[in-house]
This record gives C-alpha cells, sequence and structure tokens, in this order.
C-alpha cells in the first residue's frame, strides 16, 4: 500500500496536467498587457442561400438570421443568437445560368451572375443570397465581405467556373484583368448605391488549389492563381475602385492553408513575405484601396496539438515582421483532426470544444484580428458529425424549395467569442498558476481574455471532463462585483445558458466538457 501512495504521489507531481486538476486554476488579467486589436467575427453564407433565401418558409429564414445576426436575449437572459460581426457574400460566376452544361454536378454550387453575356447587368440575380446580406445589415452587422471565387464564366479562359487543366494557371483571359477588375467594382459601386455597403472586396479564393476536374465534372466554382496573376488583378481592381470613388478595401489572398502565408513552395506560396515586404515586385502595400492585411484559411492546420500551435506561432511571427495583420478568413472541419483519434459518430459537443479549440488558437497564437467561418448551414444531422455548418438543414425535398433548420452546438461554440468579442476590443495576454505549456492546455482549460471600454470578456473552454474552479486575478481593472456567464454543454437546451455571479473572487465554475463566457462590467 505504501509503494502504491507514493506511485501515485510521484506520478502526480511529475504530470502537471494531473497536478493542475486538483486546485484551482488562476488567471492573472493585466489591463496594459494588450495583444491584438479584434476586427469581427463572421460566417460565409453560400450556395444553399439561395434556395432557402427564395423559397423556404419565411419563419426559417427569420430563425435563420436572428440565430446569426441577433443580439438581444430572451426573457431569460439568454441570447437569441450570435450576433455576427461580419458576412461574407459569395459574388457568382454565372455557372447557374449554364446549367449542366457548367460541369458543377451539385446544383446547390451554381452560382448566377450578374453579369450577362452581352455586357449588360441584371440584378434581380442572386436573390437568396441578397436576402439574408440585406438581413445582416438590418440586425446591424458591421463588416460586409464580398468574395469571388470565379471571373464571370465570358472571361475565363474554357468558358467555364472551374479549371480542366491541372496547369496550376489562372482561369482568366490575360486580356480580362481589367474587365474582371471593372466587374467587381460595378457590383460594388450597384450596392452602394441601393444602400447595401460592403467594407471588403476579396477578388481571389484559395488560389493554391488547381480547381482541376478532369472529364468535365465540377465540385464548385473555382480557379488558380499565381502570385504573380493576385498582385495583377490586385492593382487593376485597386485602380478601378479609386475612378468609382469607392471606399471598399480588397482583402487578400484567402490562403488555401494558413502555411502558405508564409512558406511552402509553388506558384502561391510565401504570399506574406511576396506581398509586403519593402522591394518585393509584388509588393501590395502601398496601395490605395489594400490595408496592412492578409486572410488565410485554417483548413488542413488543425491536426494534433502541437502542430497546429505551431503553425499558428509562425503565422504570427511572420505577419508581424512584415507590418500585415492577419485575419482568419475560412474555416470548418473539412480535415480528420477534429476526431483527435475517435472513431464513429463524433458527438456534436465534441466538435462544439474542437472549434472552439481551433478559434482559441488562431487567436492566442495565430494573433488573428478577425475569424470567420464556413459554411453556416449545410444538410446534416444536428446531433452527430457537425463538422461543416453553425445549422443543421433537414431539406424537404430534393429541390431544396423547401426544409426545417435546427441550431447545432457550433452555433453556440462560435457565438461564446462572436456575441460578446465586439469590433475594436483588444485580446489581453493572460497568466496563469499552473506549469502547462500550450500543448498541455490544448487538452485542459484554454482562456482567452479581450478587453473593451465597457466589459472583460473571458471565452474559456474545459476539455476536459471534470468540472473546474476559475479565479481571476486582475490588476489595473475597475470592475463590478457581479457578473454575467454563458454555458454552453452536451446538455440539451444549454446553449450559452445565461447565469449570474453575486462575486467574481468567488470563483467561476465551468462545467467538464463545457464552454463558458463571462462578462465583467467595468465600473
Amino acid at each position: 500500500m505504501c509503494r502504491l501512495l507514493l506511485f501515485c504521489f510521484i506520478l502526480v507531481i511529475s504530470n502537471p496536467a494531473i497536478a493542475q486538476k486538483s486546485k484551482e486554476l488562476v488567471i492573472k488579467i493585466n489591463a496594459n498587457d494588450r495583444a491584438q486589436r479584434i476586427d469581427n467575427f463572421g460566417a460565409a453564407g453560400a450556395w444553399f442561400s439561395e434556395g432557402i433565401g427564395k423559397n423556404w418558409p419565411t419563419s426559417n429564414r427569420e430563425q435563420l438570421a436572428e440565430w446569426l445576426f441577433s443580439k438581444e436575449l430572451d426573457k431569460s437572459g439568454n441570447p437569441k443568437g450570435i450576433g455576427l460581426s461580419a458576412w461574407r457574400f459569395n459574388i457568382g460566376g454565372g455557372t447557374a445560368e449554364q446549367g449542366d452544361s457548367s460541369g458543377i454536378v451539385d446544383f446547390r454550387r451554381r452560382v448566377e451572375c450578374f453579369l450577362k453575356p452581352d455586357g449588360t447587368y441584371d440584378w434581380t440575380k442572386q436573390s437568396g443570397y441578397l436576402w439574408f446580406t440585406k438581413k445582416a445589415k438590418e440586425y446591424g452587422v458591421e463588416n460586409l465581405i464580398a468574395f469571388s471565387n470565379t471571373p464571370p464564366i465570358q472571361f475565363t479562359k474554357n468558358g467555364l467556373g472551374y479549371k480542366t487543366e491541372k496547369d496550376y494557371q489562372a482561369n482568366l483571359k490575360p486580356e480580362k484583368y481589367g474587365d474582371y477588375a471593372q466587374f467587381l467594382a460595378t457590383v460594388l459601386q450597384h450596392f452602394d448605391k441601393e444602400g447595401l455597403h460592403f467594407n471588403y472586396i476579396s477578388p481571389v479564393n484559395e488560389p493554391q488549389w488547381d480547381w482541376s476536374h478532369p472529364y468535365g465534372k465540377g465540385s464548385q466554382e473555382g480557379s488558380p492563381w499565381r502570385n504573380e496573376d493576385i498582385a495583377k488583378i490586385v492593382r487593376a481592381l485597386d485602380s478601378k475602385l479609386t475612378k468609382t470613388g469607392s471606399t471598399s478595401k480588397i482583402l487578400i489572398t484567402e490562403a488555401g492553408q494558413l502555411d502558405y502565408l508564409y512558406g511552402k513552395t509553388g506558384g502561391a506560396a510565401n504570399q506574406t513575405q511576396h506581398f509586403f515586404q519593402k522591394g518585393s515586385p509584388l509588393q501590395l502595400s502601398n496601395l490605395k484601396h489594400v490595408p496592412s492585411l492578409i486572410g488565410g484559411h485554417s483548413y488542413f492546420t488543425d491536426k494534433g496539438d502541437s502542430a497546429r500551435i505551431a503553425i499558428r506561432e509562425h503565422v504570427a511571427d511572420t505577419t508581424r515582421k512584415y507590418g500585415a495583420d492577419f485575419w482568419q478568413t475560412e474555416y470548418s472541419m473539412l480535415g480528420d483532426g477534429y476526431k483527435e483519434g475517435k472513431t464513429g459518430k463524433i458527438p456534436a459537443i465534441d466538435c462544439a470544444l474542437f472549434l472552439s479549440k481551433v478559434i482559441h488558437d488562431d487567436l492566442v497564437y495565430g494573433h488573428a484580428a478577425a475569424w470567420q467561418l464556413w459554411n453556416s448551414w449545410e444538410p446534416g444531422s444536428p446531433d452527430f458529425d457537425t463538422r461543416y455548418y453553425l445549422i443543421a438543414l433537414n431539406p424537404a425535398n430534393k429541390e431544396y424549395t423547401d426544409g426545417t433548420v435546427t441550431a447545432t452546438k457550433n452555433l453556440w461554440a462560435l457565438g461564446h467569442y462572436s456575441r460578446f468579442v465586439r469590433p475594436g476590443m483588444h485580446r489581453l495576454n493572460i497568466g496563469r498558476n499552473d506549469t502547462l505549456t500550450p500543448v498541455q492546455i490544448a487538452q485542459d482549460v484554454m482562456v482567452s481574455v479581450f478587453s473593451g471600454e465597457k466589459q472583460i470578456v473571458l471565452v474559456v473552454n474545459n476539455y476536459t471532463s471534470e468540472e473546474r474552479v476559475l479565479k481571476l486575478d486582475l490588476s489595473g481593472f475597475k470592475v463590478e462585483n457581479e457578473f454575467r456567464s454563458y454555458i454552453t454543454t452536451a446538455k440539451k437546451g444549454v446553449d450559452m445558458q445565461f447565469g449570474k455571479g453575486k462575486n467574481w473572487r468567488n470563483g467561476v465554475k465551468v462545467p467538464g466538457r463545457g464552454l463558458v463566457t463571462v462578462v465583467l462590467e467595468r465600473k
């Protein structure tokens, strides 16, 4: 028995993760220890939005908009929605008008184009997409972002919205760069006149992928772009936006993986260096409409805690070196990193906790100033394998003219950040009373802290199965004793559930396998 006790004692003191569970976790927060300024949290509404916005019952559409955009609380104090501060709108390339001849097998992924083959514009197109974009504006979403996956098909080399050759060349006729730029500028100008202003325009998307689909079959609109092609279209677009008097900014480069922002090989690699290094032939930071900002996607760089963190630290180091801010502009669990070794159906709460982990790492280690998800809704189960979406669609028929909608735990996982971490807040660097490494923290309790003029917000992800108690050590703040908390667990209906605490000094309980947002009011 003595030997057993001695063994247990040695195991505990030699393993910080085990030792930590036996005591409170103290989070040290200094008001003056600022990291990045937060610009927005957002999501995209693509593909399925067209049919839903046109045909689905008004009650369903209104519910979708409320879940995504509302900042209101119900009578019990629970959030009605996740209060997104950015919404991404896809400018289509015309594959929907081509129908089956587009080569894109899934009709829901074909997108209309405002520009007709005769050079005139039809602004009745994409009405479903626009229904949700207008709703975003009505709810006060701060940033509308327009992005394009392909130039209009009349400008592409092969007359299609995707590539048929695996050559990594842009699917845009050499003489059509100016026309493509004019098309994007005209779209922005039109919607400005309609009172729908897009803060950002993204002319290329995931330029690293070849988007080639042999045998005439395509999965979606898309085009590769080399860095020199990107520089060419961005310069053309900057010129057109200047001529139209636009105040919209150009968002680059929507890299398909984060490691292309600082490394990798190929025609669209080392993008931060190419576009922001002084003296680079491709430097774009001196253009009027190009902010010191670069976007990348967290796809396929999320597997393994150590690798995920290291990639994000490299992104932060590189963007800082070249004076650029980093935005994470698309993510869903496309790879199998979210499984973390599990087999079978993955419960919704596990997907939500992993989603929160990726957001945490992008913010804390990658210093992302914005975080945006793809895609808001897709068909699937709300209870298992919710890897692709915030809201599960249950279509009533193959034509997608009707159906029902269900919020998933992913919606609220994103909401723990988006609803309370508002544009203009700063993330704060924090200290902890444990000795856990970042990799160990990724399997323990993750905490990120944000400071605004009126509030201090903590987002907590308890990856362990045990309840934990958080103690706060505040420096440089004057805050009220009472605090608000919002909890999400695996339990049905516990989705950002409101609670009130009398004194934060007594600690904050964080349920096992749960998420908590804590809001402290400044005095």
